[in-house]
């Protein structure tokens, strides 16, 4: 059976793919499966069954031999240590289309974020609500903070007004930010900042598109 503990420092890149792994297991969970291994891990997410296991044993999590991980297990041991199974209240800044489309996506309170309201500064919005949360003034901040009592906050305004919005939500109180404008915010030290640029993971799949063209190109020309 795999068990777990707490451990202050894992490496940032494995807990990009914990998530991964978590999803799998949904997934064969409502397959009916009950045990998975290293190697179908691999097949399911294309990173390497050795690098699975190296990821899974930072968060002290060991297999059986020949069976592999017991489903249930996982995913209870990787939704703890993910804080999944913990709701985190948020709060969001820009309720424009990005903006409602994450106010728009239930899927969030599974892994463990429930945004409770919005802040705009646009009258066609403030007053109203999305999906059931309400939108509120940029201007009502500090009291809305007092009542719900969030320190995180994502951010999706325009860049222009990304840095100023930031401001505000660590002087309110808003001690994480999960930024997804293409603005480098400039907050203290003892801020968390999560940068999730859509536009730098697009110009990341546009080049590497362009790169299998050439060499396809490339490899069409050798061929005549």
């Amino acid at each position: 059976m795999a068990t777990t503990t707490k451990i202050e420092k894992v490496p940032e890149p494995t807990l990009r793919r914990l998530p991964w792994y978590l999803s799998v297991c949904r997934l064969l969970k409502q397959r009916g499966e009950q045990y998975v291994s290293s190697t179908r891990l691999s097949k399911e997410t294309n990173i390497v069954a050795s690098q699975i296991a190296k990821d899974l044993s930072c968060v002290n999590i060991v297999g059986r031999t020949r069976v592999g991980y017991e489903i249930d297990n996982l995913l209870e041991v990787l939704e703890d240590f993910l804080g999944f199974t913990k709701i985190h209240k948020a709060f969001l800044f820009g309720a424009g289309r990005l903006g409602s489309a994450l106010l728009n996506d239930s899927g969030l309170k599974q892994f463990g974020l429930e945004i409770v309201a919005a802040f705009d500064a646009s009258p066609r919005v403030v007053g109203h609500s999305v999906a059931g949360i309400p939108v509120y003034h940029i201007n009502d901040l500090e009291a809305k903070i007092k009542r719900y009592n969030v320190k995180i906050g994502v951010l999706t305004v325009p860049i222009d007004r990304a840095q100023e919005v930031a401001d505000k939500m660590v002087v309110w109180g808003i001690k994480a930010i999960w930024n997804f404008t293409p603005l480098r915010i400039r907050v203290p030290e003892n801020i968390v900042v999560q940068n999730t640029s859509l536009y730098a993971h697009l110009s990341l799949m546009f080049n590497r598109l362009d790169g299998l063209e050439e060499l396809s190109g490339e490899n069409e020309k050798l061929l005549k």
